[in-house]
This record gives C-alpha cells, structure tokens and sequence, in this order.
C-alpha cells in the first residue's frame, strides 16, 4: 500500500531537530519546536482548472521545502509519520 496524494497536495517527512543548542544544552522533545522543513516524497498531478486541464506543481519529489508553521495535516501510515500539505503552504524550496 501506498499513499497517493490527489490534486495539489504533496506528502512530504518532517526534518530532523537538533537535540543540543550550538553551546552543546540538550533540549528535550518537550521544549523542541516542530521543524518547517521537510522533505517531498510524493506530489498530486496538480490543480484541476476549468477547462480540465491541471496547473503542474512546483515542488517535485526530493525537493526540501519550508512550509508554513501551522500547515497540513499529520497522518501515520505504517508506523511512519507524514504530513500531507496543499501546494500554497510551501513556502521555498531549499537548493
């Protein structure tokens, strides 16, 4: 089985977080902030327009991208966590 995103949405994992400040403090889960980085590994085949033909997608598998703090939605899926987000929560794609 595998999850197939529909329309222009994009599946993508979560970055890491560094668990140690630059000074070496360790910051447990608790006082981590949730990354905004992210890693694409599935994208939809694009907007329907009107006339039916689709708005490819910016964003291709691979691509690490900046999202917007509060965006998506989390689901697990073979005891892996993802988050599904629209094309217009990505912010950047990092190069």
């Amino acid at each position: 089985m595998r999850i197939e995103p529909l329309g222009d949405k994009l599946i993508v994992s979560r970055l890491t977080v560094e668990e140690t400040t630059s000074g070496g403090i360790f910051l447990p889960d608790s006082a981590q902030d949730k990354p905004n980085e992210a890693r694409v590994l599935s994208v939809g085949p694009g907007q329907l327009n009107e006339d039916g033909s689709r708005t490819p997608l910016q964003v291709a598998d691979g691509d690490r991208i900046i999202f917007s703090g509060y965006a998506g939605t989390e689901v697990v899926f073979d005891d892996q966590e993802f988050l599904i987000l629209s094309e217009i929560d990505v912010l950047a794609v990092i190069e």
